[in-house]
């Protein structure tokens, strides 16, 4: 009676083992920041966002040029203009810095939706390759272990070479 108790027992155990094993979700992670990064995309979007983000630049500089240039004839000739025109040329200097300003405001505009526009279908791809072959190797989660994304541990599978693979890099 003791045998039969404890083979009882045992196989009890031994199928809520099962059961649990069974229960247990499989999970993988993968860090999709380096992902984005590594793929051939992403080195022509930085490449197009720098270019336009130095003309940027360059159209900044010559408008502080022509700026600096205005203020240093207007300095000079300012004791031989009458405060009227003295006033205007201010007024001048005053809207050229201003658009100067509202260039500067436009132009990160521009960068930043020229940024998301570029950005998009290179990550949609990255997400749509995650998921292919977390389904093909039967991942119930994976979670994305870039840095700040709340991931603590990341001790399971990483699936940054497979997926590289299926994106054939």
């Amino acid at each position: 009676m003791k045998h039969l108790k404890s083979l009882l027992l045992a196989t009890t155990l031994f199928v809520a083992t099962s059961f649990t094993a069974q229960a247990q979700s499989k999970v993988a992670h993968i860090n999709t920041q380096e992902l984005v990064e590594a793929m051939p995309e992403m080195q022509s979007a930085k490449a197009e966002l720098e270019k336009l983000a130095k003309t940027y630049e360059t159209d900044i500089q010559a408008m502080a040029t022509e700026l600096q240039n205005k203020i240093k004839q207007y300095d000079g000739e300012s004791s031989t203009k009458t405060d009227e025109e003295n006033g205007k040329r201010l007024q001048e200097v005053q809207g050229m810095e201003q658009s100067i300003r509202q260039y500067q405001t436009q132009a990160q505009q521009d960068l930043q939706k020229k940024e998301f526009d570029l950005l998009k279908p290179i990550t949609e791809k990255a997400k749509n390759a995650i998921l292919k072959v977390g389904k093909a190797k039967g991942f119930d989660y994976v979670l994305d272990a870039s840095q700040g994304q709340g991931v603590i541990f990341a001790g399971g599978t990483d699936l940054l070479v497979d997926v590289k693979t299926e994106l054939g890099f």
